[in-house]
């Protein structure tokens, strides 16, 4: 009997099979068909496999989404930026655009154009970030496989969606996940002209970084020496175009990223607002001070670091990143990826100088490389989210390298047609793979032991993490000395679970936990500063005439702490995202009238209070002027009206002064402020001259009413 059956799928020479090419009608069904099913040289499992970990990433992510509060400090600023374009160019604070927060605005832009088109809510302030964190996933496979296969591709998004901290950011309002979408933009551009040797491909490289700068300052540019020795190295063109083209990139680079600051400084101060952050009011400053040398080396310095603030990952040095804090969030795969960095290197070694490979080893082992040394040297503010930047590298070591050492242990043992000398090549590098899963597994063990006790997720977990690495070390060995392919993809495989094991757990625990909104962190709390969360997911009850919480208003402020306006017990200590430690105790006991919000990304307000300024505002620009960003975010949140923060996120910003208040107080732009004895983030010129010259409000303890009489 004859049978009607298509032929079997082509098997390349590493045993994957592919599919028949489709018809190419080049039609719209054709297209959208590859988009799901993907190219015809792909594995069958390949596409399937691709979305299955897009809808884990965005599950992960966007999980009990009502939950999350993100940090109340950004989303004030966006919140104002919907009220007002001024506020939106410059990242404001208020509405009534006093003072920026401490970070360029491109965040807040994407944040703030969702809350425009959808209304302001949680969900579409969370939209930007769930699609950058799941088109991050996207964008690292495509990259991985187009050098490396499919495995290494689907290794690595995988390796990425389980990074937990990534995880625990991409669930919050902070800008990061945004630096690392452009970052990768970057990247992807940057590989594309490498293989080419075009310009435009280099241009629009340097334009995505120049984004990210705009994003996040200078920690954009911490991949830079990498991307410039790629290019200069590896670019399939002659060294003096290659030059000329990294010239014309560096211009496009330099362009893209000093356009807003450049803009902003060039308007005069009186008709814009204070640079949150900077010591003279430029953005300069910001860049080179409290966003620059202040986060490497800490201590101020000529160029005005104002760097001091505390770490919260631990004390600096190359055992940061491993250590009781940080391990949790980002270590599990850095033992892998190291070794996998330095063995792909060598197996590369005798390729050509234009090798797509080794380029794109080089790229990724650059990246991870800088990055570490960056984060785990930095003396400055530091604070556990900022490695997610670090995590593309590392997936992309853990996904290509790893194939690369799986394929040297196959050819140093079974590949019998493989050339001789290639063959001797591979078989010295092959010992590398189950060396490198060893040591990963091991250190998961370590990891998962440290917080044993916390809940069964870490117990199992940990048995997980031990047994598949066992497994899969003795599966390897074995399997080189009985030649038994097929053995040995099982034990690959149980690799991957040994390795992920641990991180997914921690993820898991990230989505489905209330986090911090302004230091946030995955898995158990291991003692450090970086472990403290659920700061930010508390709501204080509405004052009953802001902007509320549905969707398409502003939810209200959240933190822990005193109320302002109520007694406080005891100050509280708190931390920005670039902060200095901010401690109002006064001589008294109470705090300025500002009372600490510990880590929750604001401090709480009193709701009546809020219900009085606003029922006596009388037509004032702003509801009332505090010392701190973090007692004005809530405030504006709370009331959704405008509220001045005089002294920035530290509270020692130059931004108010005692002429600028006064004037403001005669024009009757503000009629209230909070004030207090003693303490950082207290102006004692302006704290004297309101107590001398306003009138308390009795019923709530620092606020002062001022009117134009009261000015001389």
């Amino acid at each position: 009997m004859t049978t009607l059956a298509p032929p079997p799928a082509p098997v390349r020479a590493d045993g994957a099979r592919h599919r028949s090419a489709p018809p190419a009608d080049g039609g719209l069904a054709s297209r959208a068909r590859r988009l799901f099913t993907g190219a015809p040289e792909d594995p069958r499992w390949a596409r399937p496999a691709l979305w299955a970990i897009l809808v884990l990433a965005t599950a992960l992510y966007a999980w009990n989404l009502s939950s999350i509060t993100g940090n109340t400090f950004y989303d004030a600023a966006v919140y104002s930026g919907t009220k007002s374009w001024k506020a939106f160019f410059f990242g404001a604070l208020d509405a009534g655009s006093f003072i920026t927060v401490d970070k360029p605005p491109f965040a807040l832009w994407v944040m703030g154009l969702s809350a425009r088109a959808f209304g302001y809510g949680t969900w579409q302030l969370m939209l930007p970030m769930v699609a950058v964190g799941t088109g991050s996933v996207a964008l690292l496979y495509r990259l991985v496989k187009r050098d490396f296969g499919a495995v290494a591709g689907t290794i690595s998004a995988l390796a990425l969606t389980l990074t937990p901290i990534t995880v625990a950011i991409t669930r919050d309002t902070n800008p990061d996940p945004i630096l690392v979408f452009l970052m990768l933009l970057g990247a992807a551009a940057l590989l594309k002209s490498v293989r080419t040797g075009r310009l435009m491909p280099l241009v629009w490289s340097g334009v995505a970084i120049g984004f990210a700068f705009n994003t996040k300052m200078m920690q954009a540019y911490v991949v830079l020496p990498a991307f410039f020795l790629v290019y200069l190295w590896a670019a399939n063109a002659p060294l003096g175009k290659r030059i000329r083209n990294l010239a014309v990139g560096t211009v496009a680079l330099i362009v893209s990223s000093a356009w807003w600051m450049v803009v902003v400084d060039l308007i005069p101060a009186s008709s814009r607002p204070y640079i949150g952050g900077s010591t003279d009011n430029t953005v300069w400053d910001l860049v080179i001070g409290y966003n620059g040398f202040g986060r490497i080396f800490g201590a101020s310095s000529s160029v005005g670091s104002q760097g001091n603030g505390a770490s919260f990952g631990g004390e600096a040095g190359l055992y940061r990143m491993f250590n009781d804090t940080m391990g949790g969030q980002i270590s599990w795969l850095i033992p892998f990826a190291a070794i996998a960095l330095v063995a792909g290197l060598v197996l590369r070694g005798r390729a050509p100088r234009t090798d797509a490979r080794r380029a794109a080893l080089m790229l990724w082992g650059g990246w991870f490389v800088l990055h570490y040394l960056t984060f785990a040297l930095a003396e400055g503010t530091f604070h556990p989210y900022y490695v997610t930047a670090m995590a593309p590298g590392i997936a992309a070591l853990t996904g290509a390298g790893g194939v690369m050492l799986y394929n040297a242990f196959r050819n140093g043992s079974t590949a019998l047609e493989v050339p001789s000398a290639e063959r001797s090549r591979d078989r010295g590098m092959g010992w590398a793979l189950p060396t490198a899963v060893a040591a990963s597994s091991v250190w998961a063990v370590v990891l998962l032991q440290r917080v044993s006790g916390s809940g069964t997720l870490y117990t199992v977990a940990e048995v997980v993490a031990g047994v598949a690495g066992a497994a899969s070390v003795i599966g390897l060995l074995v399997a080189r000395f009985t030649k038994r392919q097929r053995l040995m993809g099982v034990a690959a495989l149980a690799a991957v679970v040994a390795l992920l094991a641990g991180p997914a757990a921690y993820s898991a625990s990230a989505a489905t936990s209330s986090t911090n909104g302004t230091n946030p962190t995955a898995g158990p709390s291991t003692g450090g500063m970086g472990g403290m969360g659920g700061g930010g997911g508390q709501r204080p009850s509405g004052a009953g005439s802001g902007p509320g919480t549905n969707s398409g208003d502003a939810p209200s402020g959240s933190g822990d702490g005193q109320e302002v306006g109520q007694p406080p017990s005891n100050s509280g200590d708190s931390t920005d995202d670039g902060g200095s430690t901010e401690s109002g105790t006064t001589e008294s006991g109470s705090t300025d009238g500002l009372t600490g919000g510990g880590m929750g990304g604001g401090t709480q307000v009193s709701s009546a209070m809020i219900t009085y300024l606003k029922k006596n505002q009388d037509g004032a620009s702003w509801l009332v002027a505090v010392a701190t960003d973090q007692t004005a975010s809530s405030i504006i949140l709370e009331s959704g009206e405008p509220v001045i923060s005089m002294g920035g996120w530290s509270g020692s910003d130059n931004a108010m002064t005692l002429a600028k208040l006064k004037s403001l107080v005669k024009a009757g732009k503000l009629h209230y402020i909070v004030v207090g004895d003693s303490g950082q983030g207290s102006n004692s010129e302006i704290s004297t001259w309101v107590k001398a010259n306003g009138t308390a409000v009795s019923d709530y303890s620092g606020l002062y009413r001022l009117d134009a009489s009261d000015v001389g």
